[in-house]
């Protein structure tokens, strides 16, 4: 019988890039509800996105826990989550989407939550700009690692000659914004202004805040404008809008393949995110995404 005088303490482990943290603040009310009776100890590579939730009693950077085990897990009654829900049966056969797999994982009921994320109020006043005279279409063509070398990667970025195709169609009217990846391709455009260096996460959702229009891609940026509720197209390639996507946003899958997959690499997930050029189901361009995708955004 555990001794009831024990600190209580529901420690949560979460591995990934921002996006994936981001998507992980959607459950954080959720487990305070279930385990009312114990502190919330988060410990991510992504800390910022947990800040000012009333929700939780700490979060750590996973690069510096130091004395962790003595303060939290030492003669302390404690609940561990440090498992992946990209290997959960349902992830992995495309048929739950990654909160509900954490969910189980958890211990907690997937009620179809959204991500949360809260700001004080210098931060408030990050995102308070004077609006432009023209509109901002934010264009999200290029995520992942920031040290990714790739150019271009298939399975998540927007093919450039439809990006330009999308820029040729709003330029007239909206000032654009395209965010990339240091190495990603640059729209050759006199109207984009091109953002490519690494910001803080503040500097990057205050981009969304102050955009009127958003195509993105399945990476951080869908998440926040989820959690910021900004309603966005999102463009999807090589992952699905099942496992990682939201319902508030106007989700666009590419087109069927009409190419046999490359997949002899491949064991419990189809698509790898790096040097995958082999793996491209997609002959041409407008195989991904077509002229009446074009015409619906």
């Amino acid at each position: 019988m555990q001794n009831s005088s024990k600190e209580k303490y529901f420690i949560w482990f979460i591995q990934g890039g921002l996006g994936k943290n981001v998507a992980a603040t959607a459950l954080v009310k959720s487990i305070k509800k279930t385990y009312p009776n114990r502190k919330l100890i988060i410990v991510c590579s992504w800390p910022q996105v947990f800040l000012n939730n009333p929700n939780i009693d700490r979060v750590y950077n996973a690069e510096n826990i130091s004395h962790f085990y003595e303060d939290y897990i030492e003669k302390k009654d404690i609940i561990i989550c440090n498992q992946e829900p990209y290997n959960q049966t349902g992830h992995v056969t495309k048929q739950k989407h990654l909160l509900e797999s954490w969910c189980e994982l958890l211990g907690i009921e997937y009620t179809n939550q959204q991500p949360q994320l809260f700001y004080n109020y210098a931060e408030q006043k990050k995102f308070q700009h004077q609006p432009p005279p023209k509109p901002i279409l934010l264009i999200h063509t290029s995520g992942g690692p920031i040290n990714d070398e790739a150019t271009y990667n298939w399975t998540r970025d927007i093919p450039m000659e439809f990006a330009s195709s999308i820029v040729d169609k709003y330029s007239k009217t909206h000032n654009i914004v395209q965010v990339t990846r240091p190495n990603g391709y640059k729209l050759n455009h006199p109207s984009a202004k091109i953002i490519d260096t690494p910001m803080t996460n503040l500097n990057l959702f205050s981009l969304l805040q102050n955009s009127n229009k958003r195509i993105l891609i399945d990476s951080c940026l869908q998440h926040a404008a989820s959690a910021m509720n900004l309603p966005s197209t999102v463009l999807w390639i090589g992952t699905s809008p099942t496992l990682f996507g939201y319902k508030q946003h106007q989700n666009i899958v590419a087109g069927l393949s009409k190419r046999a997959n490359q997949l002899i690499d491949s064991a419990l997930f189809d698509y790898q995110f790096a040097q995958n050029e082999y793996q491209c189901p997609y002959m041409e361009v407008n195989e991904i995404f077509s002229q009446e995708v074009l015409n619906k955004l």
